[in-house]
């Protein structure tokens, strides 16, 4: 054989083997630019093209809880189901008995309209319009917000062109209870009132994506699926306690009907830490169908509402004096009549017609004489006076910042020749539910202002707790101012005509009423309209709670006296949910009114 015989086939050999080679290193070359270097532009290239998909992972939002944990706001399931209109047709099925069954589509349009509450005629125009707008179209709504009953009666139908996606929807565990304070949010889960607004930054949450692409089958392809995990909102804890808040909730509801008023509130707040107990108030609100209530009653009026607070504000003025060294509960004493005009020309009534009697500020507090305490309250200046007015929070918001919340009104100084007179006994200024009752939680916590808080915290869904930032607590009267106004109070209580309406077996009470006009908005006041109030605070001997019930335009009692029945059951409630102790002695001895 000769030699060019024998390279041939070798040269050959090499040939083949170097196109070979050359053939997989072009096929690695392209394995590696597909699997790594343009992995994911072509992973997105066909979710682009169709063959893939994206779905929303939707985060909880945060659950909302009273000071012991019980649910007052949270979440349930809800459904919303799609139409592919493409695979929309007749179905065939087995019947009864083995043989085929046609199931014609308006048939299958009226078995579904059945679990949703559409018509048929509605279900088949769904699906027509879409074709209409788009004869490609994959994808109509059928219905959205389905329950997990109707959700699993459209499963079980089996019909292949129908899906479905899940999702959180806001529930309200209790109804009404609390709803004036927690808000609502709106269909598309938008906070829109209340604490679902204020505190929106603890309660959102955060939503995820999932993306994939599926095979002609529709199965997802292995190593194309990627997530965007949701993060759930934070659990935003209330100082409210739940079952109090239902309790005060019907009572106030009761108490509004009886005594015919516009609406009435209950403000229950904690002495020794400002926290609030309860904010309860009729009409109130169902955040779960808010527009069931009509505009004005979706909000907090407890927060929103002020008013001239008439004479629960006459112990600021006793406390004005006692601490600037003016007067003691007995000494020096006034003379005042039933009506005067004072030298400035402006006259001056109480409540009742009397002859001059000489009383003492603590006689002034019990007869709540407004004629007395005008003559009281001229023994300090209005600068003085309106100092301490302010420094006990009117003319400004609470720490609670409520959405809403009004800040009164505390004009400044100088005031008219009747001002002068009327800021000793509640008029001319304006204070809300929540202010009058911080007022007497300073007075009960023997002088120290703490700020009123509302929200306790928040607890993120990563597990850290978060305070709300606070102001310092603030000293506005010695002990000994306190103390003296506390014993002022509890003869106001213990000599009050309807002293056994308000009384609580076993528990010393400080209290004091106020029957307020109304401003008729053109300079003077409504006749015979008045806005009431009850204030007080128990045990007197060792301050715990203080309660507030206001009343707007009573017309079965225009009085004060309209109050003191519901703040007899409030404060009953208040000392009985939270397991009060009975005084240990007996009241203080009676106060002389007059000398």
């Amino acid at each position: 054989m000769s030699t060019r015989a024998t390279r041939s086939p070798r040269r050959r050999t090499v040939v083949a083997l170097a196109v070979v080679l050359a053939v997989l290193v072009a096929f690695v070359i392209r394995l590696v630019d597909i699997q790594v270097v343009n992995a994911e532009s072509l992973r997105a290239d066909s979710l682009g093209v169709g063959i893939g998909g994206e779905r929303t992972l939707y985060g909880a939002r945060g659950t909302i809880v009273d000071e012991t944990g019980a649910e007052l706001a949270g979440n349930v399931v809800e459904y919303d189901w799609e139409f592919n209109p493409q695979h929309v047709a007749d179905i065939e099925r087995d019947g009864p008995d083995g043989e085929p069954v046609v199931i014609t589509w308006p048939e299958q349009a009226e078995k579904i309209a059945a679990i949703t509450g559409q018509t048929p005629e509605e279900v088949e125009q769904i699906v027509a319009d879409a074709l209409a707008a788009n004869p490609d179209t994959q994808w109509a709504q059928l219905a959205t917000g389905l329950t997990t009953d109707q959700h699993q009666a459209l499963r079980e139908l089996g019909y292949p062109y129908l899906t479905y996606r899940e999702h959180p929807a806001r529930t309200y565990t209790d109804g009404a209870v609390a709803g004036n304070l927690l808000g609502f949010v709106g269909a598309d889960a938008e906070p829109l009132a209340g604490l679902e607004a204020s505190e929106d930054a603890c309660l959102a949450a955060s939503n995820g994506t999932e993306s994939y692409a599926r095979g002609k089958d529709g199965v997802v392809i292995p190593g194309t699926l990627n997530q965007t995990p949701a993060v759930d909102g934070g659990t935003l804890q209330l100082t409210i306690n739940r079952d109090l808040q239902w309790y005060l909730q019907q009572m106030i509801a009761e108490e509004v009907q009886r005594e015919r008023a516009e609406y009435g509130t209950v403000t229950v707040v904690e002495v020794d830490t400002g926290k609030v107990r309860a904010a309860a108030e009729y009409p109130s609100v169902d955040p779960n169908d808010p527009t069931a209530s009509p505009v004005e009653d979706r909000g907090s009026r407890i927060f929103s509402a002020h008013f001239e607070p008439g004479s629960t504000f006459k112990p600021i003025t006793a406390a004005t004096l006692i601490e600037e060294g003016a007067a003691t509960p007995l000494t020096p004493t006034v003379s005042a009549s039933g009506r005067e005009t004072f030298p400035n020309g402006v006259t001056i009534n109480d409540i009742f017609s009397h002859p001059a009697y000489t009383y003492t500020l603590a006689g002034a507090l019990v007869d709540s004489s407004n004629v007395a305490l005008s003559k009281f309250g001229t023994m300090v200046s209005d600068d003085v006076r309106h100092d301490y007015l302010a420094d006990f929070g009117v003319g400004a918001g609470t720490a609670i910042g409520f959405p809403g919340e009004a800040s009164g009104i505390l004009n400044p100084t100088p005031w008219d020749d009747a001002s002068h007179f009327t800021t000793t006994f509640g008029q001319y200024f304006t204070v809300t539910a929540p202010q009058v009752a911080s007022v007497y939680q300073t007075i009960a916590n023997r002088g120290v202002r703490v700020p009123l808080t509302l929200v306790e915290s928040c607890t993120t869904a990563s597990g850290e707790v978060i305070q709300p930032d606070v102001p310092e607590p603030e000293r506005v009267i010695s002990e000994d101012t306190a103390a003296d106004v506390t014993l002022m109070l509890e003869n106001v209580y213990q000599q009050v005509a309807n002293h056994d309406v308000l009384a609580v077996d076993g528990y010393r009470m400080a209290t004091k009423s106020g029957t307020a006009q109304k401003p008729d908005g053109e300079g003077g006041y409504k006749q015979g309209i008045f806005y009431t109030t009850l204030a007080g605070f128990a045990p007197a001997d060792d301050p715990e709670y203080v309660v507030i019930l206001t009343l707007d335009e009573p017309k079965k009692n225009r009085a004060s006296a309209a109050n003191a029945p519901g703040f007899q059951k409030a404060m009953t409630q208040v000392l009985k949910t939270f397991r009060v102790l009975p005084s240990e002695e007996e009241g203080p001895e009676i106060l002389p009114k007059y000398r």
